[in-house]
């Protein structure tokens, strides 16, 4: 009986030896989450940015007409960004805070992730101002829009600024002026 269907039989069960010895399938792709767009007309308008603290997304506007937007990051509780207009009042490509930043030791290891200048050290440590590439100063009290970690899109992370994509700030930061109107509210 088994000669009469080994035909059958023998194809099977070499298909079942190729199967169980081939590579199993990758794990899908998931997808990036985007974090910027930006799709300027460069026409007519001056440019605008506005900061929506819920969301926690930045639009940016040419006259009337939407060119960009981008998450951002922005004050945590007990250190939030304030509401309010302001107007873009400095820019600078390279800023260092003067006011947060980490201490690490002689191994370049992290001792303290939110450190001030003024804290004790440690035998062999070392303060480092936090870097704010491509700052855009919005208040007199220190706070301002810059490259930054945004660990959770759409929640606060900051101590006070707005943190941006780093592929998408050096593109604002060509756009803005001294004067740009920045709208932050909820």
């Amino acid at each position: 009986m088994i000669e009469r269907f080994s035909h059958l039989l023998l194809p099977a069960l070499c298909a079942l030896a190729i199967s169980s010895c081939a590579v199993p399938p990758k794990e899908p792709i998931k997808a990036e989450r985007i974090m910027f767009q930006w799709y300027d007309d460069a026409g007519q308008g001056a440019v605008s940015v506005s900061i929506d603290l819920s969301d926690q997304i930045a639009t940016i506007r040419r006259g009337e007409r939407e060119i960009g937007w981008c998450f951002v990051a922005t004050g945590l509780e007990g250190r939030s960004t304030r509401p309010g207009s302001y107007r873009i009042t400095e820019k600078i490509v390279d800023k260092h805070s003067n006011r947060y930043g980490w201490i690490e030791n002689e191994f370049g290891e992290v001792t303290d992730d939110d450190a001030s200048p003024g804290d004790r050290l440690q035998p062999g440590e070392r303060y480092m101002p936090a870097p704010m590439p491509y700052w855009m100063r919005l208040t007199d009290y220190g706070i301002g829009m810059h490259v930054g970690n945004i660990p959770r899109p759409g929640e606060p992370a900051s101590h006070g600024c707005i943190r941006m994509p780093k592929d998408f700030v050096p593109t604002l930061f060509e756009m803005v002026k001294i004067g740009t109107p920045v709208k932050i509210g909820y």
